[in-house]
């Protein structure tokens, strides 16, 4: 027991942290680029969203596919194609100069964000988890994700003062490539189970898409991909005008927030380190309660921050506080949503399982960026978008009450 506490800081969680921390810190950015993009190109909103909105499809459609070539024919393999694609991705759309290129090549950045995001690196911690702190471990490996989101948009926000925003997609390609430097840690050397060797991957997800509670898991994902990719794509820019008259002095000018620009840069970075102490703290609620009403937990909380933020009137300390307390439950279902998947069918394919239920999180993701941006261009505002994502966290904080929660094995024999 004490040698298993005592190993919880291993080289692949490490390594994964790394991952995590650099591809996360770039895909994190993209709202930032929002502004810069369409008003070189005399763009709508809809179209650079609609790219943003085919990225986060990529992801959830690559999810699975990586998982498996990772399961398959090994982590390593299935990162390096990750990296390759998401800095081809970056660097070729540097150069493109329509919709359509953009579009396309967000293709290529979501099937990167897969290949080194999350379906692919926790079940690598997980695997190599001992089952005393796998929770703890999923935990830290969500707030390295969330520490890239820190210094993502920030970091993209400065770099557009200094260069235009295709010589940051460059320098961000270049940062991409970094993460083939520390591959060398990312290997799982825990043991699996010989029952769960003998089992095929067929078999595990046939059971798995017989049991309703897979089922509950994977709906009540979409909410998680609509709320938090509508927010990383837009909120910069939803902050930069709901706050165009209001003066950022005192406090925020203090630290660096003098525009209104600055302040939705730096509200995805509250996001972020808010969100650094959520997945910790998920982590370790999730080896001690319930995942599942802790998950349900969350979604009530997002719901009712959301819902008051909207309809109280807007300040940049509404705006910092909303930030503070979304960060909190910002990623916080990662850690419990995949622990949960581990639980109930083991971890020997749990990256295409959590892949498969990411799948239904990149679908709200994909109809989040891309409603915003499509009723922005209509009707000139964002609020029917944020009233939607209020309805569907609630939708999914009743979702998960039903889900039985329970090694699959002992429901067999039960």
């Amino acid at each position: 027991m004490a040698r298993a506490k005592h190993n919880l800081m291993t080289p692949v969680l490490i390594g994964g942290c790394i991952v995590l921390l650099i591809g996360f810190g770039v895909r994190a950015s993209f709202g930032v680029f929002q502004i810069p993009v369409a008003d070189q190109f005399g763009w709508p909103r809809a179209e650079f969203s609609f790219a943003i909105a085919i990225q986060n499809l990529a992801w959830g459609i690559g999810q699975p596919i990586f998982a498996a070539i990772a399961e398959k024919w090994g982590d390593r393999l299935a990162i390096i194609g990750g990296v390759l694609l998401y800095a081809f991705g970056m660097v070729m759309s540097a150069f493109a100069i329509s919709p359509e290129a953009h579009q396309l090549l967000a293709l290529f950045v979501g099937f990167g964000v897969a290949g080194t995001g999350f379906g692919v690196v926790l079940a690598v911690v997980g695997r190599a988890a001992t089952d005393e702190n796998r929770s703890m471990s999923l935990g830290i490996a969500t707030a390295a994700g969330s520490g890239g989101q820190v210094f993502g948009p920030p970091l993209a926000a400065y770099l557009l003062q200094i260069m235009n925003w295709s010589q940051v997609f460059l320098v961000f390609a270049a940062l991409i490539m970094m993460i083939l430097l520390f591959l060398p840690m990312m290997h799982s050397t825990q043991p699996i189970s010989k029952s769960a060797l003998e089992e095929s991957m067929g078999t595990i997800l046939k059971r798995a898409f017989k049991d309703p509670s897979y089922t509950l898991i994977f709906i009540g994902f979409f909410s998680c991909g609509y709320q938090l990719a509508f927010i990383t794509a837009h909120f910069p820019a939803f902050v930069t005008e709901a706050c165009a008259n209001i003066d950022p002095s005192g406090m925020l000018a203090a630290i660096g927030v003098d525009s209104p620009a600055t302040l939705g840069a730096f509200a995805i970075s509250v996001i972020g380190m808010a969100n650094i102490a959520g997945s910790l703290t998920a982590g370790w609620l999730g080896k001690r309660w319930s995942r599942k009403y802790l998950l349900s937990g969350i979604y009530l909380g997002r719901t009712i921050a959301a819902g008051l933020f909207i309809a109280l009137p807007m300040t940049p300390t509404t705006v910092l506080i909303f930030s503070a307390v979304m960060g909190m439950l910002w990623l916080a279902t990662i850690p419990l949503t995949s622990g949960l998947v581990a639980y109930i069918y083991g971890v020997r394919y749990m990256g295409t399982l959590y892949g498969i239920v990411f799948l239904s999180h990149q679908l709200g993701s994909f109809v989040g960026v891309w409603l915003g941006g499509k009723l922005y261009d209509l009707y000139g505002s964002y609020d029917i978008v944020w009233w939607v994502g209020v309805g569907v966290g609630l939708f999914s904080a009743i979702v998960h009450l039903p889900i039985r929660e329970a090694p699959r094995k002992a429901q067999i024999a039960a």
